[in-house]
């Protein structure tokens, strides 16, 4: 994240950036998104002034993109979570920078071996609840579909563009699903969430207004502070054992939704800290 001499082995935090697209993808531009916002990184400041603390001091290091396979989404997923088995094994908070939606699946298939009980809290515009999409079941309007084939919990938050299928499935599984309002039920929200929680954070959850630069956009959505409380009080009452911020399609010539995802990822990192 745009810092200098930082070593893995005494690192708290690591990055891992995967420029990932797959062939289904409409844009091809989120592939970008990964080193957009490490380069919007180096001009951040490290002291945040909510948390009065400079969360460099701690070690992030940041790892080398990943290579995505040629050959198949899985043999993708299964690279990714060949790293986040290694990072895990560590003792690493893993932050994971995409890329399209789907790369979390990866990151999930190696929590669940290293975690018996967690849930994933999804911010996203989109269910992406799909069993299968555009003749893959790796697409990234199908990733939450394979989280939950996992049998692991999803509460998601920010949706507001949904299949008839994806609410049929909803309501046959009783998922955690929690719409967009004004006024956001955070207690609710937190009341879904295992003691252990991974977060995915789909950045075109957020309204376009502050965050155009995204593949799907979608009218309506989370504002910067309603997510920033979001995410804090759920660091306060659970357990973050890490997270991922994905879809970051960079337009030339607008740099501030890449400096607001950097932004996002100190921020996370801050309040899990």
């Amino acid at each position: 994240m745009g810092l200098d001499n930082q070593e893995y082995e005494k690192a708290k935090t690591v990055i891992f950036p995967v420029p990932y697209n797959s062939t289904t993808y409409w844009k091809s531009g989120t592939k970008e998104g990964p080193r957009a916002i490490i380069d919007a990184s180096r001009h951040v400041e490290l002291y945040d002034i909510e948390t009065k603390k400079d969360i460099s001091k701690e070690g992030i290091f940041t790892l080398p993109f990943l290579e995505p396979s040629k050959n198949s989404p899985e043999e993708t997923m299964a690279r990714i979570k060949n790293v986040v088995d290694k990072l895990l094994a560590d003792g690493k908070l893993l932050i994971m920078l995409g890329g399209e939606h789907s790369i979390t699946l990866g990151a999930v298939q190696s929590f669940k071996e290293k975690y018996s009980d967690f849930s994933v809290l999804q911010i996203d515009a989109h269910a992406d609840l799909r069993d299968e999409f555009e003749g893959t079941k790796f697409h990234h309007g199908a990733v939450i579909k394979r989280v939950r084939d996992l049998g692991v919990p999803v509460t998601q938050v920010g949706i507001r563009s949904i299949s008839e299928e994806d609410v049929q499935y909803i309501e046959k599984e009783k998922i955690n699903t929690v719409f967009f309002a004004p006024d956001l039920p955070i207690e609710k929200i937190i009341s879904t969430l295992k003691d252990n929680v991974y977060i995915t954070f789909d950045l075109d959850g957020l309204d376009p207004s502050i965050m155009p630069s995204t593949g799907t956009p979608e009218p309506g959505g989370l504002l910067w502070y309603e997510s920033l409380e979001l995410i804090k009080k759920v660091a306060e009452k659970k357990n973050i054992i890490g997270a991922d911020v994905v879809e970051l399609d960079p337009i030339p010539g607008l740099t501030a939704p890449d400096f607001l995802a950097a932004k996002l990822v100190y921020k996370i990192i801050n309040y899990i800290a």
